[in-house]
């Protein structure tokens, strides 16, 4: 999910729970058998692949696990699903714009799921390309913060890569680029022996709705509902909360 950076600290800090039921690690699995499928098995020569597998052993995805997938998705091994990727447009609480990502073996479940989960979480579908030009498609590089790692040694290590900001998310860095910039960037950190969390192309709101603590717990509740299908990805979102509202969401 991205909306605002510090609610995206919160959900890494959730992602540990949603890993202890499984359910993490099979989107993640999924993710792995999508980009063999369609960039070929060797994470030397698909960059998707390749990110995606690093995503996977930092959330302690079993290796074997990994392996399987990969060799599933590149038609090494039997057992590989049809899945599809199918975008839902919406509007949660407060006129929060949505963007739901799903990758699924059966469109009917999918689209079931998305509008029962916006239905009764006070959100609305709404007609493709309603919503999705609100957002623009950017690589996102979350580094997390080390000795020796501030704002100006990352900025100094990307600088030739073009990053659009870099943004202090409290426990980690956010760099954003240009979505085909996303592999340099990357690339740029590993040379600098600077290590990193995740490296995906997500999509970045251009505008943002402020939300209070009570508009902030519904739209929260509303992405809860909606991550919790199987089918759902990623969910994207454009509302912003302030620090101090998140403190108090938080207590």
């Amino acid at each position: 999910m991205s909306g605002h950076s510090k609610w995206a600290t919160t959900k890494h800090k959730k992602a540990v729970i949603d890993a202890k039921r499984g359910k993490l690690f099979a989107k993640m699995i999924k993710n792995i058998e999508v980009a063999a499928r369609t960039g070929g098995p060797d994470p030397a020569g698909n960059p998707t692949l390749y990110d995606a597998i690093q995503k996977a052993k930092k959330s302690s995805v079993p290796i074997d696990n990994i392996n399987r997938a990969v060799k599933r998705g590149g038609g090494l091994e039997a057992g590989g699903a049809d899945y599809q990727t199918i975008m839902y447009e919406g509007y949660g609480p407060n006129g929060v714009a949505v963007l739901i990502e799903c990758l699924t073996d059966n469109r009917n479940r999918a689209a079931s799921d998305v509008r029962v989960a916006m239905t009764r979480n006070g959100g609305s579908m709404a007609d493709p390309g309603s919503v999705s030009y609100m957002f623009s498609r950017k690589g996102v590089v979350i580094v997390p913060k080390a000795d020796g790692v501030d704002e100006d040694k990352l900025f100094e290590v990307v600088l030739d890569q073009d990053p659009e900001e870099i943004n202090d998310l409290g426990e980690a860095f956010e760099i954003i680029s240009e979505a085909s910039n996303m592999v340099a960037v990357r690339t740029a950190l590993v040379d600098a022996g600077i290590d990193y969390d995740s490296a995906e192309a997500n999509f970045v709101p251009s505008m943002q709705v402020q939300l209070d603590a009570d508009g902030a717990r519904k739209i929260f509740k509303l992405i809860d509902a909606l991550e919790d299908s199987d089918d759902v990805q990623n969910v994207f979102a454009n509302f912003d909360v302030s620090d101090e509202i998140m403190a108090e969401i938080d207590a």
